[in-house]
């Protein structure tokens, strides 16, 4: 079990005792899958990730296909609301409610009876919000292999992809509804280099949905993750 902190803990490669990174300025999780989602003064990292996050999904009651953001052809509105847990998430207690506040400022919680109805409407297909069958938090669910949850990806035009204009289906880790990485961390450089690349874009935090934010040094530009690859970092006093 780890522990974060924002704006307090010091990020550095544990091979290179005087190579600080950057400092961690905000930490995030995500109730429901690709909605917004809540900043945390402080989180426990678990193996399963940041306590609580994607702990909710929406599910297309049609084909099955768990709700992404990566596709926002079929899921356009999904940035328009945001999730927040209704109770502390605490490891080894129940999975609590989850509260969204839809795109008018209204509010909702997996409670009310009507929510899938309320949902599939603003959605503009019939949705089901459901958990990944993990109802104690830090449990790794047990699930047939053939409910691995999927989704899809839109790919835009651009030449250099391995698709163009297409959309493709990937499967989400197994009892997850993860992507990918049961954590993502984004570092405000590679932002800085992305708006240098194209300043009419509107790179913002939130739309990476990272869960932890790594302010790097004025000396540190560009994509500095890729040089984090093979490595280990260390957050505070303890490695990760």
């Amino acid at each position: 079990m780890e522990q974060a902190t924002a704006n307090q803990e010091r990020l550095a490669d544990p091979r290179e005792a005087d190579v600080t990174l950057g400092s961690v300025v905000s930490l995030w999780r995500y109730p429901v899958k690709s909605m917004l989602g809540e900043e945390l003064p402080l989180s426990e990292i678990t193996p399963r990730g940041v306590l609580g996050d994607r702990a909710y999904a929406l599910r297309d009651n049609t084909d099955g296909k768990i709700a992404s953001a990566k596709n926002p052809r079929k899921w356009p509105r999904m940035f328009e609301f945001q999730a927040a847990f209704t109770a502390p998430v605490r490891l080894g207690g129940d999975l609590p409610p989850v509260r969204i506040r839809l795109p008018d400022g209204t509010e909702l919680t997996n409670q009310d009876a009507n929510h899938d109805e309320i949902l599939s409407q603003l959605v503009g297909r019939a949705v089901t919000l459901e958990t990944v069958g993990q109802k104690t938090v830090g449990q790794t669910p047990s699930v047939p292999a053939q409910s691995t949850p999927t989704a899809e990806e839109y790919w835009p035009d651009i030449e250099g992809l391995d698709h163009r204009d297409a959309v493709t289906d990937f499967d989400l880790p197994q009892g997850t509804f993860f992507d990918c990485a049961v954590v993502h961390v984004l570092t405000t450089g590679t932002l800085d280099r992305l708006r240098a690349l194209y300043p009419k874009g509107r790179f913002e935090v939130r739309r990476f949905r990272p869960n932890i934010v790594v302010e790097t040094p004025d000396e540190r530009e560009g994509f500095v993750e890729n040089d984090w690859v093979g490595r280990t970092i260390q957050i505070g006093t303890r490695s990760c």
